[in-house]
């Protein structure tokens, strides 16, 4: 009701302004009542919601969003623009009036968490949560906040690898707990975003010394469980034991499943308990795309090292490897960016702008092209279009279907590494130094 209302007052609102007939504030409440008494009485739902977690509340790009913007820039449907201070790659998360994100120093000594207002980008929380004396070097296209915070309601937790989690109340920002004892070599700087199950947080930790992964009480931060990578690792050479995946939680027939991709292998676990229930074997590292799945198979990237798209059938138990890999398909695969799945159909961009449509049950392309730019960014899903956000600043809106279709193409000053985040119809959009929102 909380949601309706404010998203009632906010349309009531606009629509005011853009008749250039500012009125009275008992006018606006007349209006406002009214327009809430409309929505009520003919069941018209709004569209949008919280965005919690890395890929929002489905955990895969898509949204129920009804008229996101097809059309933006600098001068353009940008309802406010917030300048985020030093370096972060986190995507925004919301809860609420409130969205968080992290940030950090350039040189990673100093971690923090920021909370704006939804509505007006007014910056309510900006908390030092840690600081690290010695932090180890980075990729260039990496950053000390990477990884995307996750939200519920009275609480946020951000993780920042081995360098720090912890758990702040999002009215005051006051830390909860914090821990900065779980180790991890992350060789290039952490990545792995944490998701919530029940009342455990959830994250991986695979670098180039230790791969595991480990749940944590969200109430008091303490270890509830760890799982060390069930991979054979002594012989490879350490940059190829990393990996900077989140994990995906999905029902099949009546079984929770965990699935957690690491470097070299794919496992599922119970999220409970950390066992391991199967596992399918790649050669591959630092993969970063977020899985997705159609409740029958699982689509994941193997990462560097030449990274296929593999196809997975659920339903196995232990080593999987020769008896469950439905299809495989090697070219133009991504390694940062997650894809989309939508009617049957993956789309997936790769990190150097190849574009590919494939048939989910067979793994048959049904096109390929190539749109404009470098891509570490999510894409996302929405009334049947796909927005891909390049680092560059440039979004490419195409046409979800079996033809290859460009709706349009709009530019930011700042490109993206961050992945967006949606708040009813409007875009939250988070570029090299500043959060935007975008609507009509």
């Amino acid at each position: 009701m909380y949601k309706m209302i404010n998203s009632v007052r906010k349309k009531i609102m606009l629509l005011n302004l853009v008749n250039g007939k500012p009125q009275p504030r008992i006018v606006l409440m007349r209006n406002w009542t009214t327009g809430l008494m409309i929505l009520m009485f003919t069941g018209v739902t709004c569209a949008g919601g919280n965005w919690p977690q890395f890929r929002g509340p489905n955990s895969n790009g898509t949204t129920d969003a009804t008229d996101l913007p097809l059309s933006w820039s600098e001068s353009e449907n940008v309802t406010w623009k917030t300048t985020i201070h030093d370096r972060g790659w986190s995507s925004p998360v919301i809860h609420n009036q409130q969205i968080w994100l992290t940030t950090a120093t350039e040189k990673g000594h100093e971690l923090f968490a920021i909370a704006l207002d939804l509505s007006t980008g007014k910056i309510l929380h900006d908390i030092k949560v840690f600081e690290v004396a010695n932090p180890n070097e980075i990729n260039s296209l990496n950053s000390y906040a990477s990884p995307t915070p996750v939200v519920e309601p009275g609480r946020v937790y951000v993780h920042f690898g081995t360098y720090g989690t912890a758990c702040l109340e999002t009215a005051s920002g006051k830390v909860l707990w914090k821990r900065q004892d779980l180790p991890c070599f992350h060789m290039v700087g952490p990545g792995s975003s944490p998701i919530l199950y029940e009342n455990l947080l959830i994250f991986h930790m695979d670098g180039g010394e230790e791969q595991y992964v480990v749940a944590l009480d969200k109430k008091t931060g303490k270890t509830v469980w760890k799982s060390n990578r069930s991979v054979n690792y002594q012989e490879l050479r350490v940059d190829f034991r990393k990996a900077f995946c989140t994990p995906l939680i999905l029902n099949y027939q009546g079984q929770q499943q965990m699935i957690s991709v690491g470097a070299q292998a794919v496992m599922a676990y119970e999220p409970l308990t950390g066992k391991e229930i199967w596992q399918v074997r790649f050669k591959g590292f630092s993969n970063t795309a977020r899985p997705v799945t159609d409740n029958k198979m699982i689509f994941i990237s193997t990462g560097f090292n030449s990274a296929s798209l593999l196809a997975i059938r659920l339903g196995g138990k232990g080593d999987v490897t020769e008896s469950h890999i439905a299809w495989t398909q090697d070219k133009d695969v991504p390694i940062k960016p997650s894809p989309i799945l939508t009617d049957g159909l993956l789309y997936m961009v790769s990190d150097n702008g190849k574009l590919s449509c494939i048939e989910a049950a067979t793994g048959e392309v049904i096109w390929s092209d190539k749109i404009s730019g470098q891509y570490s960014a999510s894409p996302i899903l929405a009334q049947g279009r796909i927005y891909f956000f390049n680092q560059s600043g440039k979004t490419t809106v195409i046409a979800a279907g079996k033809e290859f279709k460009v709706l349009s193409t709009n530019d930011l000053d700042q490109g993206f590494m961050a992945s967006p985040a949606v708040d009813g119809n409007a875009l939250i959009l988070r570029s090299k130094t500043h959060l935007y929102r975008i609507e009509k």
